[in-house]
């Protein structure tokens, strides 16, 4: 297995730039990936992205992308801009904003496609007018994004193994909706633990609260880490 820490992406999901950093400051030597949200984002705006990036680490920058063509590719030439490592959009948005984000990315910036939120179910795709099934979206959606040249795709853990057989190794997997066995689910409907899910094959597990709502961050990264390679 490769380095387990190394397919962490722990999301930075608090209010201030001061939290931020301080996860960082405890996290670093550990991991190397970091998510930056809309919470935060918004809260703190690009300084917030240059801030971790001066530490050494990696950036994902996830604000899923969602608008006219121009205004995303826009957007994309701003990120690439900033010098983050990943970017997102939603591939809801239709097969030319996917090319337009794909045509401005630069700088070996991958680009993640959002397919269905972790929190999502078929429910709550009947109420916006899709008959398809979670995973038939997510399918769908990710030949989309796949045709229009992203890298990979941000999905839940439970349609990891039908985007492997249907993809292979042509994009990347980045998988939320991680809660290690002895954590709570939230508000996550599709949700796995960190072992299961690189199993099953994903590339990263983007892990925040069962981290950063923790009393001692470093342990709870130590616990995972355990539990991934026992």
């Amino acid at each position: 297995m490769t380095n387990a820490a190394e397919k962490i992406i722990v999301a930075l999901d608090v209010a201030t730039k001061e939290k931020a950093l301080e996860l960082v400051k405890q996290l670093r030597d550990k991991i190397s990936f970091f998510k930056i949200g809309l919470q935060l984002y918004t809260a703190e705006g690009p300084e917030i992205v240059r801030a971790v990036l001066s530490t050494g680490a990696k950036v994902w920058l996830d604000i899923k992308l969602h608008d006219i063509p121009n205004t995303v590719a826009r957007a994309v030439e701003s990120a690439n801009n900033l010098g983050v490592h990943m970017l997102t959009i939603h591939l809801s948005g239709g097969s030319e904003m996917i090319r337009a984000a794909t045509t401005a990315r630069a700088n070996n910036m991958l680009l993640l496609g959002v397919t269905v939120l972790t929190s999502a179910t078929e429910q709550t795709l009947r109420e916006i007018g899709i008959t398809h099934t979670v995973e038939e979206q997510v399918l769908r959606l990710a030949r989309w994004g796949v045709e229009a040249g992203i890298d990979g795709v941000v999905a839940s853990p439970h349609e990891i193994k039908s985007l492997r057989a249907e993809f292979g190794d042509k994009i990347k997997i980045v998988v939320p909706g991680m809660r290690p066995s002895w954590s709570e689910p939230g508000d996550q409907k599709r949700f796995m633990t960190p072992r299961e899910a690189i199993d099953a094959g994903a590339d990263y597990l983007v892990i925040g609260r069962p981290i950063t709502a923790h009393s001692n961050p470093r342990e709870a990264v130590r616990k995972i880490l355990d539990e991934i390679n026992a």
